[in-house]
């Protein structure tokens, strides 16, 4: 028997190619802390920005998860929370509203999970906004020119 055979190599022990730093550990806590304060803000600006029921903070907090069950077609979920949602006497007009605007914003990329919740309350504040238009793609046929109508030579 080798006797080095039993002593596992300095390279093994290491995880993640040699010269990089471990990635920092992330603190649950200050994460919690963090969301927990930017519901905070977006329930006050809520508020602020919307009269009567839709501004109130059951109303934003369940219109919003509505919204964004809908858009997800988990509808069994939507209709159970809309009921919670007519029960606290929340505005159903502000939710059909709000998930048209979700809907004439576009297509969101399913993986970015903050930007389906950013684009939700941005549109529970404003269910008027116009959808920003996308850059028209560039036509890919050359532009032909109209004759002249007049019995002139063309300019060169």
């Amino acid at each position: 028997m080798v006797a080095g055979a039993l002593v596992p190599a300095a390279g093994f022990a290491q995880s993640g190619p040699p010269g990089k730093a471990a990635a920092p550990a992330q603190n649950p806590a200050a994460d919690k802390a963090q969301n927990g304060q930017k519901q905070i803000e977006e329930l006050a600006e809520a508020a602020r920005v919307l009269t009567g029921a839709a501004g109130h903070p059951e109303c934003v907090w369940l219109g919003r998860r509505i919204v964004i069950l809908m858009w997800r077609d988990d509808l069994d979920t939507a209709f159970r929370h809309l009921d919670l949602y007519d029960r606290f006497s929340c505005p159903s007009a502000h939710i059909q509203a709000a998930f048209r605007c979700l809907i004439k914003q576009g297509p969101i990329d399913p993986k970015a999970q903050e930007t389906l919740n950013s684009r939700a309350f941005s549109c529970w504040l404003h269910p008027d906004q116009t959808p920003t238009p996308a850059a028209a793609p560039a036509s890919t046929t050359p532009a032909t020119s109209t004759p002249p109508t007049s019995g002139a030579p063309a300019p060169r």
